[in-house]
């Protein structure tokens, strides 16, 4: 575990300029439930306080401390389905923040804050560096105490902000639940998924019966389903031996269903989030909306535009020498990669920079290159085109050798109605066709829905993967990349350590690529970013070696060795602001092997739009 020095007058400007971001202000009758909960939540806050202050001075013991904690957690949890889907960057920025320093924007400028919240004091007051930073969670508590104070004391003046559709929010929940919660993400030092889980729950449970815009509904499915759910999280405790495929299958996916099958699924959300509300499986193809991720829209989308961006992409006379097209690093046969550490460049015996990341569901990320630099897919192509070591041209000499070909200006009549040969309409055929890569026909995804069976490895494998390994902290389920639930919007990188050669090559060196704090985003040339790299898909990633940026690890065994010995601090590298924790993980080979066996039945090639 890892800690980091509270920089107060940096967080006192934070909160001096706090907004609250409501995504849709109402003047209904406000819930019952809510309004207690965000009561009882300001009191055990209030309690946790003071305990903070009594643990700095020798008076209650750091169990007494942790079981506060726990309380004040718990309240959370019963409301937090509402205050982060209403309020979700004070949630996310004041409330429960990931315990890791972060970037934040102001005006031309940006800073580099340290993390707050409850998340931050679950790692501290749970690990065994808490007696000796005491004075640290006693600011840290002050700090949110007086942060949610002040939220509290505007929501009882000026009211709460309701979305309208009330189903959203819990449906939200379940994924956060799901894809944050029991894999540990949110709980990093007491690893309490199944008590909050449960909360979660209840608190769900609570709203649905108090609020009368659910009285015209039938809860009782969706009463006995959190009912069960509740004593179900009560009875498996365990962190490392929680069935996290039963809890889906039971009581997620049917109350995921459940809610969204009730009237009134207006898209709050529709230019905040990629998730698709009409969705009724995680593992479904329909779980995100591409066109959120792009300036393609859904009405723009054609199979003439599909075929039209499937030529372009295969074309090598659009690059200045003939020679490269986006096929030359991304085969489609190998998920649409090329199987080498790094990609041939336009130069006779040169490669380019990084490893070649595979296509299939690669529209499903704001932010796109392993540097992140890259905001829309469309943009991605751009520095594809003009990198002098890729296309090296321009649009302006695409453009003119398209309209030089009759066969595309008949394509470009047909894919659009204007017909024209422009930079605009050559980037939306291409992201159209990269599009729709859809990878969810997998084993595994069927496995979840109920249509197959997988081996009991694959199980086993999964639930290492997203409990014990870590790895679905970081990989969030159910697109297993760095993509952020439950919102979608937003892309991780994580500073792994990565050695230039596998860890049983030594001596052991760390990888020189400096990663994103070298990208051309000015606002994010900040330390936190040195050797910081996008997380990518584990989907597909038995047909991807080598892996990593630098494609230096040539099997998925190396991998997890490396991950098994915590990234390149756990194995004695000096690493700045290594993300991934340097404990290790004591996997046994087993363990791996099965982890291995789950990554395989995540292996789908077979279904593209544009066949």
């Amino acid at each position: 575990m890892r800690f980091y020095p509270i920089f107060i007058v940096l967080l006192l400007i934070g909160f001096a300029v706090m907004s609250f971001n409501p995504v849709y202000k109402s003047t209904e009758t406000e819930n019952t439930a809510v309004t207690e909960g965000l009561a009882d939540f300001k009191s055990k806050l209030e309690r946790l306080k003071i305990d903070a202050y009594h643990f700095s001075e020798d008076k209650i013991s750091p169990e007494e401390l942790r079981k506060s904690l726990r309380n004040t957690r718990n309240s959370f949890k019963e409301i937090e389905f509402y205050v982060a889907y209403h309020y979700p960057e004070f949630t996310k920025t004041h409330l429960n923040a990931a315990p890791l320093f972060h970037i934040e924007a102001a005006g031309t400028s940006a800073y580099t804050l340290p993390p707050e919240g409850l998340q931050v004091l679950d790692e501290l007051i749970f690990s065994d560096e808490a007696t000796a930073e005491k004075e640290k969670i006693k600011t840290m508590t002050d700090f949110l105490y007086n942060s949610y104070s002040g939220f509290y004391l505007s929501s009882v003046k000026n009211g709460l902000s309701r979305g309208k559709n009330k189903t959203l929010p819990l449906r939200i929940e379940l994924i956060r639940i799901y894809s944050l919660g029991v894999t540990g993400f949110d709980t990093p030092g007491s690893l309490n998924i199944s008590e909050e889980a449960g909360h979660a729950f209840s608190g769900m449970k609570k709203y649905i019966n108090n609020d009368i815009y659910f009285k015209n509904y039938n809860l009782q499915n969706a009463n006995r389903i959190l009912t069960d759910g509740v004593a179900y999280l009560s009875e498996n405790t365990d962190f490392e031996t929680f069935d996290r495929i039963e809890f889906y299958k039971l009581y997620i996916q049917p109350l995921y269903r459940e809610f969204g099958s009730w009237d009134g699924n207006e898209n709050d959300l529709k230019e905040f989030s990629g998730w698709n509300v009409n969705s009724t499986n995680f593992f479904s193809s329909d779980f995100l909306d591409p066109y959120f991720y792009t300036l393609l829209k859904s009405g723009e989308d054609n199979a003439e535009l599909r075929k039209l961006g499937k030529d372009l992409f295969y074309d090598q006379y659009l690059s200045e020498n003939s020679k490269m097209s986006c096929a030359s690093c991304h085969l489609p046969e190998n998920a649409f990669t090329d199987l080498k550490p790094k990609s041939e460049s336009n130069l006779e015996g040169k490669t380019v920079l990084r490893n070649a990341p595979s296509l299939y569901n690669a529209v499903f990320a704001k932010r796109f290159f392993y540097d992140l630099r890259a905001f829309y897919l469309e943009q991605q192509a751009e520095h594809v085109i003009y990198n002098d070591q890729e296309f090296n041209t321009s649009y302006e000499s695409i453009i003119k050798k398209l309209k030089t070909k009759p066969g595309y200006k008949k394509a470009f009549k047909a894919a659009f109605k204007d017909g024209k040969i422009t930079k605009e309409n050559f980037s939306k055929a291409l992201s159209s066709y990269v599009a729709s890569l859809y990878s969810f026909e997998s084993d595994f995804d069927k496995f979840m829905r109920n249509e197959k069976e997988i081996s009991d490895d694959a199980r086993k494998g999964y639930n290492l993967f997203m409990g014990k390994a870590n790895c679905g902290t970081c990989h969030f389920a159910p697109h297993f990349s760095g993509l952020v639930p439950p919102f979608f919007n937003e892309n991780e990188s994580e500073v792994l350590g990565v050695t230039k050669k596998p860890i049983n090559h030594k001596p052991l060196e760390l990888d020189g690529d400096k990663g994103r704090i070298d990208s051309p985003v000015k606002k994010e040339n900040s330390w936190i970013y040195e050797n910081s790299f996008k997380t990518t898909t584990v989907r597909n990633t038995a047909l991807t070696k080598p892996y990593f940026h630098n494609g230096a690890f040539s099997s998925l065994e190396e991998v997890l060795d490396f991950y098994n010995e915590g990234g390149g601090e756990g194995l004695g590298l000096i690493i700045k602001n290594q993300t991934l924790s340097p404990d290790k993980l004591n996997l046994t080979s087993t363990e791996m092997k099965q982890i291995i066996a789950f990554l395989n039945s995540l292996t789908d090639i077979s279904e593209t739009k544009a066949k």
